[in-house]
């Protein structure tokens, strides 16, 4: 199974499995991410047809375009999750990672990384934390796995279940949490869309609040949000620079630890430069 990679994840959009025609657009929209939906999006009527759809599309090989594809199955706990899981298993050309909505416990990512290995498929896996159990426990759950690439903070279902406002300062805790999650078991971490289209200024706000907290970027519901978050999450020219420069002195030293400006700079801190220079090449790629 492949080490994680890092990337740029600084945004991402959800394409209909029902719509596969509409698959091209997203990957096309500028989104880090392109997340083909088989869960909240699909009615269960269309479940089925959706999985046939989506899974279709990862029967011929993908362009090298930088966009990283995921399919959002239905949670492992309800029966189309399963279903979700079983046709996973079987197909010859799986798609490259999966999106585990509402994991309340680790044992859900450890059972489905089981049966991905005895498949040998190498589909990596982004987890959602958007239930008050899943919170919980959410520092298991981030260290369970090493299929895990990033952590998804899912605000409507949380809200909901915390029974508090959908705010960025109601949930304030229940952010944070998941961030230091991620940042002890060396994920990414993803917040959750905006959903007022007509405020593109309150989208950018949170967004740079998200960021300063320590997420590596934000779902968007519409293409046309897509730039503004880009913008947002991307590093100063002066950031990438200094990335380049660290990485430069870590991999000429390689004793695992430099000094530069008189810091410390040691593995965790790298990995954070070489996302830094994964955005700058995306960007001029």
């Amino acid at each position: 199974m492949n080490e994680r990679t890092v990337r740029p994840r600084r945004s991402f959009i959800f394409t209909p499995g029902l719509r596969p025609d509409m698959f091209p657009k997203a990957l096309a929209s500028g989104a880090d991410i392109v997340c083909i939906e088989l869960e909240d999006g699909i009615a269960p009527k269309d479940k089925a047809e959706a999985r046939q759809k989506a899974l279709g599309l990862f029967e011929q090989p993908q362009a090298d375009d930088g966009v990283e594809r995921i399919v959002r199955i239905n949670s492992m706990r309800e029966r189309f999750g399963i279903e979700d899981v079983q046709a996973i298993l079987a197909a010859e050309s799986p798609p490259p990672a999966l999106m585990m909505p509402k994991v309340r416990t680790p044992d859900e990512v450890v059972m489905l990384d089981q049966l991905l290995t005895e498949a040998g498929h190498e589909t990596r896996l982004h987890v959602i934390i958007e239930t008050n159990e899943g919170l919980e426990a959410v520092f298991e759950i981030a260290g369970c796995s090493n299929r895990i690439d990033a952590m998804f903070f899912g605000g409507v279902d949380m809200a909901a279940e915390l029974r508090c406002q959908n705010t960025f300062e109601s949930m304030f805790y229940a952010r944070s949490r998941v961030v230091h999650a991620s940042a002890t078991a060396g994920l990414d971490v993803i917040d959750v869309p905006f959903l007022a289209l007509d405020d593109p200024k309150g989208m950018r706000e949170e967004a740079e609040k998200a960021r300063d907290l320590g997420f590596a970027g934000k779902g968007s519901v519409h293409p046309k949000q897509i730039a503004a978050l880009n913008d947002v999450f991307t590093p100063s020219p002066e950031k990438i620079a200094r990335a380049r420069r660290i990485i430069a002195e870590f991999e000429a030293a390689a004793t695992g630890l430099v000094v530069i400006d008189g810091k410390l700079i040691e593995k965790p801190v790298l990995r954070e430069m070489y996302r830094l220079v994964a955005i700058a090449d995306r960007m001029n790629g």
